[in-house]
């Protein structure tokens, strides 16, 4: 009975400690996503540049592997697509 009571009490304090650990995490997390956010924002011409001259790079070394990649950002989008017009049929038929 007594040593329950200890299990107890340790798995309350380990789960507090957890809590505490997570909550800690969340928020530097959170720190780190808003400044890469930020930046992003405050710099979005020069990140759409590079993008576009990668691209282009890539169009020049290997037009093979650039078309792979529009494919998948094809089905990508399709994907994303179907799972929008399957959770609105979903909604409409609920209500």
């Amino acid at each position: 009975m007594l040593s329950i009571q200890m299990d107890i009490e340790n798995i309350i304090k380990e789960n507090k400690s957890l809590k505490e650990e997570n909550n800690k995490l969340k928020t530097l997390l959170e720190n780190y996503n808003t400044s890469r956010k930020s930046y992003y924002e405050n710099n979005k011409e020069i990140v759409n540049e590079k993008a576009k001259q990668r691209l282009k790079k890539i169009a020049e070394e290997d037009p093979e592997r650039l078309k792979e990649i529009n494919r998948k950002a094809y089905l990508k989008r399709k994907e994303k697509l179907q799972k929008l017009e399957t959770t609105e049929v979903s909604i409409t038929e609920n209500i």
